[in-house]
């Protein structure tokens, strides 16, 4: 199978509802819902409160901070728009806020991984769109007086 054969790396197809997400990627800013009604935080954008079913969801912005909950390191797989970029980490990242989000773990030595590790967000530039995704957590450098 030849490049020209692969797919081009997908595209989100935002709706009316998953837009201000989209939108603040585009800005640098991780947004999530969270519900007028029972102030239930939300991720995966959605229409109507999971918790309590309200339509009143509005959006804050998120810390971008959080642990891994759980990850897998793809080192192999059918030829697509995903295979120049292996091995990758597809992971689930459970943010300060509550919410957990399914992303890639990048610009982090895969020997360093590990459940409960601390991330933060990052944006990475896709063509017309930005995607956050996450990278272990730099840790503070401190110095000696």
């Amino acid at each position: 199978m030849n490049e020209a054969s692969i797919t081009p790396w997908p595209a989100p197809k935002p709706s009316v509802w998953s837009k201000p997400f989209w939108e603040g990627a585009k800005e640098g800013r991780l947004l999530i819902q969270v519900c007028a009604a029972c102030a239930q935080r939300v991720f995966y954008p959605r229409l109507y409160c999971p918790n309590c079913l309200a339509p009143e969801l509005g959006w804050m912005q998120a810390s971008g901070r959080g642990a891994i909950y759980s990850y897998t390191i793809v080192r192999s797989n059918a030829p697509s728009a995903f295979a120049a970029s292996m091995p990758y980490v597809v992971a689930v990242v459970r943010l300060e806020e509550g919410v957990q989000m399914l992303a890639n773990i990048v610009d982090s030595d895969l020997n360093d991984l590990r459940c409960d590790a601390p991330v933060e967000v990052v944006f990475e530039t896709k063509g017309d769109w930005v995607l956050p995704q996450f990278r272990l957590a730099r840790a503070a450098h401190c110095t000696e007086a």
